[in-house]
């Protein structure tokens, strides 16, 4: 018996105006789409966010390029994606479906400021650990 599906694609919240779906026929492929869900859940309790609004952030807008949303935000979704050890997160950066969780415009990091930092939007190990 074959299968039947209803549905070519799932449709989640938008992204800066873009629209965010999961299809399947063989676009950008990742295996964390479960990611999405979660983003869905963040999106409707704001739970990341009520977190991150507990902290100070004493460092100078003119040097930085991640928000302590956008830090906590990427801890938290890789604990939740199966990534709890910080080494992960330099391979991890430069994920651009981690950077759509993480609210980072510039999904595949393409405007950061250093060059060696370009291509990979989120934070890597380091920065991570600040958190």
């Amino acid at each position: 018996m074959q299968t039947h599906c209803n549905a070519n694609q799932l449709s989640f919240q938008e992204f800066y105006g873009r629209n965010v779906c999961a299809s399947f026929d063989g676009g950008h492929i990742t295996s964390d789409a479960g990611g999405l869900l979660l983003r869905e859940v963040e999106g409707g309790q704001q739970f990341i966010q009520s977190f991150s609004d507990c902290f100070t952030d004493p460092r100078s807008r003119r040097f930085t390029e991640h928000s302590v949303t956008e830090l906590i935000s990427q801890r938290v979704y890789g604990l939740c994606l199966g990534n709890e050890d910080l080494n992960d997160h330099d391979q991890l950066r430069a994920d651009p479906l981690l950077a759509l969780l993480c609210g980072k415009k510039d999904l595949e990091g393409s405007a950061r400021r250093n060059e060696r930092d370009r291509g990979k939007p989120l934070a890597g190990k380091s920065m991570s650990s600040v958190i």
